[in-house]
């Protein structure tokens, strides 16, 4: 498949401005206003399935590397690339898990709880379904250089995709003291330059855009539009879960709100094209220590409003939150984000979908955690985000009884063994200690170790009690 570039395009999501671009344009930011980018297409010129079961059959092509990939797989709704440049190590072979043993803790019924487990992706998290795209149109572009700012997931994926590729080196910026050493230990040992700079996230992504501009390295971030398309395919991927029924809602971590933004266009589009009637509703969970988005929605009130957003006001609440010093303050590291690159793109979904925001503590997402891995599916601790969003919502009565939902687990339990050894191991002042600044305080789900002697009759008494 060659480029279409009467198909796809850039174009700015400014509502004032709406510049496009040809998709062979190495650009993350519209050059005529600074707004973010979207990729866009013709769809009266692309090759449209009839309908989505249509895609199943590609399964049985399994030596075909695009078919193999639970992303290009769905190659004809992101036809931005042509198969020459197309780099991928076979991600996104992923599965939606029925959860019958989380639901009750959530407060569903059997049947109505899905957990689509993104940890199954070759570095271990969502991020790799969007980095096959970046790189894939880094390729397209013929860039020589990539980089990325990151809590620790996406410098992991860009560091596995750069060294399988070996084309495309690249240099990830970490915040000092604000990775989990699951995550820095994958980009160790891929290769890539690893830069920690002193200060958080939201530093950390302010230099590296500056560095890809003045250096004209290709940015892996999710301000970068070409990534956020191959997120989309995590969607498609539930819908054939589901038997290509739409759930009733979707629920997602919201970090730096890539994957919220991805999700919404993704059924857009599908709606747009006819594929499907109707857009499940999207809930996107902060972290209470990171709770931009939910004080941008609830509190300030501010909304996508079909383009006409008010940057004035987005540009009065950051500053208003500089001059109270709130920084990014949670255990779930890979939501610990103060400024989220895609808040526009996020309110567009939130419109889009009838969605909504909510925040849980630290408390609520580890203990969400421990419920998720009782179930038979470790993930990290922004992954539990969901979960713990699920059980607050139900609760409160917005998400109803007898509706179905999916929770997007992000990340691998082992992304942060940390946490999850402390939570099930420490007790009491311990624990307190261990999460001091997080105020977590109880482990009222923990697994704990029993500490039993060498002697054949006390191990059968440990077991049998």
């Amino acid at each position: 498949m060659d480029i279409r570039t009467d198909v796809a395009y850039q174009q700015c999501i400014g509502a004032k401005c709406g510049a496009t671009f040809a998709v062979t344009e190495s650009i993350f930011e519209c050059p005529k206003c600074g707004d973010l980018l979207d990729v866009r297409y013709d769809w009266s010129r692309a090759s449209l399935p009839k309908r989505l079961a249509d895609f199943e059959a590609k399964w049985a092509r399994q030596d075909d590397p695009l078919a193999f990939s639970g992303v290009w797989r769905f190659h004809e709704l992101i036809p931005f690339a042509g198969r020459e440049h197309i780099m991928t190590v076979g991600e996104g072979r992923t599965i939606l898990q029925r959860a019958d043993r989380v639901a009750p803790f959530a407060g569903l019924a059997a049947g109505k709880l899905f957990l689509q487990y993104e940890g199954l992706n070759p570095s271990g998290s969502f991020k790799d379904n969007g980095m096959t795209a970046a790189f894939s149109h880094a390729r397209l572009v013929g860039a020589s250089r990539a980089a990325c700012a990151s809590t620790g997931n996406t410098s992991a994926s860009v560091a596995l995709y750069s060294a399988v590729d070996g084309r495309v080196p690249a240099v990830v910026l970490v915040g000092s003291g604000k990775i989990a050493y699951g995550k820095l230990a994958q980009a160790l040992d891929y290769g890539v330059r690893v830069l920690q700079v002193q200060g958080d996230f939201d530093a950390c992504m302010h230099r590296v855009k500056e560095v890809a501009k003045q250096l004209n390295i290709y940015l892996m971030n999710s301000v970068n539009p070409f990534r956020l398309e191959g997120q989309k395919t995590i969607m498609y991927r539930i819908l054939e879960g589901l038997g290509w029924e739409v759930p009733d809602w979707v629920v997602v971590p919201g970090g730096n709100l890539g994957n919220s933004s991805a999700f919404g266009k993704a059924f857009r589009e599908l709606v747009e094209t006819g594929l499907i009637k109707r857009p499940p509703r999207l809930a996107v969970i902060n972290a209470a220590g990171a709770d931009t988005l939910y004080r941008v929605v609830n509190e300030e009130k501010i909304a996508w409003q079909g383009g006409r957003v008010d940057d004035a006001r987005i540009a009065a609440f950051y500053t208003q939150m500089d001059a109270e010093n709130r920084r990014a303050k949670t255990l779930a590291s890979a939501i610990e984000i103060n400024r989220p690159v895609n808040l526009k793109k996020c309110l567009r979904a939130l419109e889009w979908t009838g969605g909504i925001v909510e925040k849980v503590t630290d408390q609520e997402i580890l203990d969400a955690k421990a419920q998720v891995g009782a179930g038979g599916f470790g993930c990290e601790p922004a992954s539990a985000a969901g979960v713990a969003g699920v059980r607050k919502l139900r609760a409160a009565g917005v998400i109803g009884a007898g509706e179905r939902v999916v929770c997007v687990l992000t990340g691998h339990a082992l992304k942060d063994p940390h946490a999850t050894v402390a939570y099930h191991t420490k007790a009491g002042a311990a624990l307190a200690e261990d999460y001091g600044e997080y105020g977590v305080r109880t482990a009222a789900y923990a697994n704990r170790p029993v500490a039993v002697e060498d002697n054949l009759e006390k191990i059968i008494a440990a077991i049998q009690s």
